[in-house]
């Protein structure tokens, strides 16, 4: 076989291995894109449910709460780093979905809580009026960026954050559903 012809044989196998490659990761739905693209497109897609005692239902995507009040806290995570997350207060979204907040929290009222649903699974609750600031200044965030960029994949797309909090128990990760009840 000539010189010409055997590079041109491996040009032609180089070739048919890098598209065959090509075929295979995108049969098996291999990623293409870099981490941090990935994470801002799983966030994108991101869903969050507000339900129960509302007077709104509602559905908020990822690019929703980019259009809202948005705040940044410093804070020391579960492992002792500082980092800061930045988000929207909690309040501002139950007041899109007419939760009683303000001067309506009263009464019977008071007795409203929120259980925060992961997507593996896991639960908190809060009471209604630690959300609220006309009870506290603490201001408790959903999260979706850490330290500016989006959350990682272990932790987000929506992280609820509790600055002050010793134990970060209620510091649910993947965040889903807010659902308001009320205790009997």
């Amino acid at each position: 076989m000539s010189l010409q012809a055997e590079r041109g044989y491996t040009f032609w196998k180089v070739g048919s291995l890098l598209a065959l490659g090509i075929i295979v990761s995108a049969l098996v739905g291999l990623p293409s894109l870099s981490s941090g693209q990935q994470n801002a497109n799983t966030a994108s897609g991101a869903t969050l449910r507000i339900t129960g005692e509302v007077g709104h239902p509602l559905v908020l995507h990822a690019t929703d709460l980019l259009s809202l009040r948005r705040q940044t806290v410093g804070v020391s995570d579960e492992k002792g780093v500082r980092a800061r997350y930045e988000g929207v207060p909690i309040a501002d979204l139950l007041r899109r979905a007419d939760v009683p907040l303000g001067k309506q929290l009263r009464g019977s009222r008071l007795t409203l809580y929120v259980v925060v649903a992961a997507s593996d699974g896991y639960h908190a609750v809060f009471a209604l009026p630690e959300f609220d600031p006309d009870f506290t200044d603490r201001v408790i965030l959903l999260a979706d960026r850490r330290d500016g960029h989006a959350l990682s994949a272990s932790e987000g797309p929506f992280r609820i954050v509790v600055p002050g909090e010793k134990r970060h128990a209620r510091w649910v990760r993947e965040v889903v559903d807010l659902d308001i009840q009320q205790a009997r």
